[in-house]
């Protein structure tokens, strides 16, 4: 067994073993209109951002055959600095890193390639993790640069409620709390390229209304 048969192996048991069991059972995963999600790539998951565990509860959402097909994109000044975190991240995580400066070429290359192979990205067009519950008015322009090259490629807008109370930013401190995920409906670049980020983010606040939670505490 080679090095990356490995990988692929400790990703698996990593994500059947010890992900799915926190987000359905330690969490209480509660998501709706699950039909809605891709069976395959390409595909793009877009999602608001509170809390490091959101990619890894969008992540167990799809079914396990495909997750060597499951692509995160983060920023890569984040965790490449350490090494064991950048080994975790790239290969059981498969997180695709983004460049935050100019330099080295396109940023968005690596997306684009992903895409190419049939994979599925995740993205948070808000950039960072915001405040739990509180979602930034302005998304960043990288949706829409990737969309718009691949503009049949299926978006599909999903609100998380709930993870930025079970491990909010800047704390490690894990908190069981039941969490609620609203996947809306895939929508498409070339459907209405000029109100697409506008459409984007209307469609994520639509889905934030429909579990008529009280307010944030």
């Amino acid at each position: 067994m080679n090095f990356t048969t490995i990988e692929t192996v400790l990703r698996f048991l990593f994500f059947a073993l010890i992900v799915r069991p926190i987000a359905y059972v330690v969490l209480g995963l509660n998501v709706r209109h699950m039909h809605r999600l891709p069976t395959t790539g390409p595909a793009i998951l877009v999602a608001n951002h509170n809390s490091h565990l959101d990619t890894l509860v969008l992540m167990s959402l799809l079914p396990l055959r495909i997750l060597p097909k499951l692509r995160p994109v983060a920023a890569a000044d984040y965790f490449l600095s350490n090494p064991v975190l950048a080994w975790f991240a790239l290969k059981i995580i498969g997180i695709i890193p983004i460049s935050r400066t100019k330099k080295g070429g396109n940023p968005l290359s690596g997306a684009f390639g992903a895409l190419r192979k049939n994979d599925v990205l995740i993205i948070y067009p808000e950039g960072t993790r915001g405040d739990p519950e509180h979602m930034k008015d302005n998304f960043k322009q990288g949706i829409r640069l990737i969309a718009k090259k691949f503009p049949n490629t299926p978006v599909s807008p999903i609100f998380l409620h709930g993870l930025g109370k079970a491990l909010p930013k800047g704390e490690t401190l894990f908190v069981p709390y039941f969490c609620d995920v609203f996947i809306g409906k895939p929508m498409c670049y070339r459907e209405d390229k000029n109100n697409f980020m506008t459409n984007l983010h209307a469609a994520l606040t639509t889905l934030s209304t429909e579990g008529d939670f009280e307010d944030w505490q």
